[in-house]
């Protein structure tokens, strides 16, 4: 499918085991992919920042399909439909609270983007659209959790994943993608 909306679809940065992975600013609830993450809380209710973002683009039914999951534990990662997205489906991973740092962010971090990969296969989503997962009100220090995002997308192997698009909210954050991706070529 491709990235699109309102910006011409960005350039591979880094193809690794069959994936491309590339960086994009901007509203992820605008891109025309197969599923789109939804950076979600563990009872999966509409929270604030990019998941509120994906509730309100999506309508009230999205709400009623995370209801009735019943939640979704940290590390791990659910889907359901995008209703009135562009995206056909919403990957909702859990990402870690911070907590300085020895309480297992990072496998839980990490785990994440491994499910999200996971999930998606499951569903036959050959193109994902992933925020920056817990670096907002949950706190994960942002280079570190880039760190993760780009070691862990690089080295995952999804079977029907053809392209994954790392979704920055600011220039920092897209800079902060690019340069990851740069070091690991």
């Amino acid at each position: 499918m491709g990235v699109s909306g309102n910006r011409p679809a960005p350039r591979p940065i880094w193809h690794a085991r069959g994936v491309d992975i590339r960086v994009w600013n901007g509203d992820i609830t605008t891109l025309e992919v197969d599923a789109i993450v939804n950076a979600a809380n563990a009872s999966l209710r509409r929270g604030g920042g990019v998941c509120g973002a994906i509730f309100r683009a999506a309508g009230p039914r999205l709400d009623d399909a995370c209801a009735a999951l019943g939640g979704c534990a940290t590390g791990d990662a659910v889907a359901t439909p995008g209703f009135d997205l562009p995206a056909r489906w919403v990957i909702h991973a859990v990402g870690p609270v911070w907590a300085g740092g020895d309480a297992g962010e990072a496998a839980h971090l990490a785990s994440c983007y491994r499910r999200v990969l996971a999930v998606a296969a499951e569903i036959g989503a050959r193109s994902v659209a992933i925020p920056a997962i817990s670096t907002g009100i949950y706190g994960y220090p942002a280079d570190r959790a880039a760190t993760i995002a780009v070691a862990e997308l690089a080295g995952a192997a999804a079977p029907t994943v053809d392209e994954a698009v790392l979704v920055a909210f600011d220039p920092e954050t897209e800079q902060r993608y690019r340069r990851l991706l740069a070091d690991g070529s």
